[in-house]
């Protein structure tokens, strides 16, 4: 073997370990992850004495209550994947219950303040995807009231699905949401998702250098209590 063989063979191995060696970075600072469990219901202290009839707001800043993003991240054209999760709890809402009416719905959620366990994905999210310095608000209106067959009793987990209209990135469309709906006699908390495909809401894919991009969907998901007023 000639001493150019040599040269270029040697050359040859030390660009794929760089490739290799600095897509393996990447994947360490862009792509692992912690990713948080999906929603579900708390099954808080139930309390007696109160009623159901009335008015409910959700208090911003709860840190039981978040909304948030549950996405694909992807490494290498899809070779490695991995979800990432962000979640806010600053946000604004309510309802009213009438016997067994659920109206007057309305979610505002504060995107600016999505945390994830890296920074550099809260940041890039600003100005890539949800581009939330532009779009900084997501909001939720209930289009039909929700009808239970039966008043919800203190404890009991009920299901219902929420048709109403939903704005993301500022596009708005109308949509049907799976809930789940727990009363403790005191506070009520609703947990659900909603499978958002991007191009729905006008919105681009984020990639990181081609080594690292985001599936072109994902849910929003969300545990929001709300306290009678």
């Amino acid at each position: 073997m000639s001493r150019l063989t040599k040269i270029l063979i040697a050359a040859a191995v030390a660009v794929v370990l760089l490739v290799v060696g600095g897509g393996f970075a990447i994947y360490k600072i862009f792509l692992e992850t912690d990713t948080k469990p999906e929603a579900e219901i708390t099954k808080t202290t139930v309390v007696g004495g109160g009623t159901l009839d009335g008015t409910y707001r959700i208090t911003s800043g709860d840190p039981q209550s978040f909304v948030g993003y549950r996405v694909q991240e992807q490494f290498a054209a899809g070779v490695v994947e991995s979800t990432a999760t962000g979640r806010t709890s600053e946000m604004t809402g309510s309802f009213t219950i009438d016997g067994m009416t659920v109206k007057d719905v309305t979610v505002d959620a504060n995107l600016l303040n999505l945390k994830s366990d890296r920074e550099m994905r809260d940041n890039r999210i600003k100005t890539l995807g949800l581009e939330s310095e532009r779009f900084p608000q997501s909001k939720f209106v209930l289009s039909e009231p929700i009808q239970f067959k039966a008043v919800p009793k203190a404890g009991q987990t009920v299901r219902a699905t929420a048709k109403g209209d939903f704005t993301l990135h500022g596009v708005t469309r109308p949509v049907s949401i799976p809930l789940e709906g727990r009363w403790d006699g005191r506070d009520i908390q609703v947990v659900g998702s909603l499978h958002v495909r991007f191009a729905d809401h006008d919105m681009e894919a984020p990639s990181i250098g081609g080594f690292v991009t985001v599936r072109d969907e994902g849910e929003m998901e969300f545990r929001i209590f709300f306290a009678k007023t």
